[in-house]
């Protein structure tokens, strides 16, 4: 617990330190979108957007090592009909979130998973403030693409917040599955949080092993819905 409470309190200082990164990170996202809708591509191939923070974003890590080009590698080993694009920036809060969101929407999207909160949470953010924003993001999902399979990356905090507050910031995810209708990943560091030889000398960020059991998290959740949506 000692491990996981400094490694995930270096969280939100990581984030303001990542802050100078934001803009060419957001950049990179929006370069990542572009390259991926050349209109010469078969219009059968369905889109999975990854929105979120560092976590999505693969800090630290060659792009190829993050876990949605990961996510990329078992569907294409499947031969399956899908494009992943990585729109993770790293420093992201829902509130920053809410506000790009609009933009990566411009785009069609068959399946987005929604990865954000870690950073609201490890920084103290009120807690209605951060399931309005998250609300938000998956209603104008919902609102731009009403056919869309939306996949929600629970987050846990250590309860240097309080024990309450923690507690409270977890329910935000359990209780977004089951009001806004959405498939939960139950915590997206399952396995990987706290423990040192998975993550980067921050102690935060997954290492490329650590990338490949959060990987594991998502496919577990994600694999029965591309399967289920080419009728497989």
């Amino acid at each position: 617990m000692i491990l996981l409470l400094t490694a995930l309190t270096c969280f939100a200082g990581c984030g303001q330190v990542q802050q100078a990164d934001r803009i060419e990170s957001e950049q990179e996202a929006r370069a990542s979108v572009n390259d991926e809708t050349s209109p010469q591509e078969s219009t059968h191939t369905q889109t999975i957007l990854f929105f979120g923070n560092s976590l999505t974003a693969g800090y630290g890590l060659e792009p190829d090592q993050a876990f949605p080009a990961l996510i990329q590698q078992h569907i294409d080993s499947l031969n399956l009909p899908y494009k992943v694009i990585n729109a993770g920036v790293s420093g992201e809060t829902t509130a920053g979130g809410k506000s790009r969101i609009d933009w990566l929407l411009k785009q069609p999207i068959d399946i987005f998973v929604l990865e954000l909160g870690a950073n609201d949470g490890l920084r103290g953010i009120n807690l209605t403030e951060t399931y309005q924003n998250l609300q938000s993001i998956i209603g104008k999902v919902r609102a731009k693409y009403p056919d869309v399979k939306i996949v929600l990356a629970g987050m846990q905090i250590p309860p240097n917040m309080g024990q309450t507050y923690a507690q409270e910031f977890r329910n935000i995810f359990t209780r977004l599955e089951k009001e806004e209708n959405v498939v939960l990943i139950p915590f997206l560091l399952d396995h990987v949080a706290g423990i040192p030889k998975l993550n980067q000398a921050d102690g935060v960020h997954p290492t490329v092993e650590g990338q490949k059991i959060v990987t594991e998290n998502v496919w577990q959740v994600l694999q029965p819905i591309v399967t289920s949506e080419i009728g497989i």
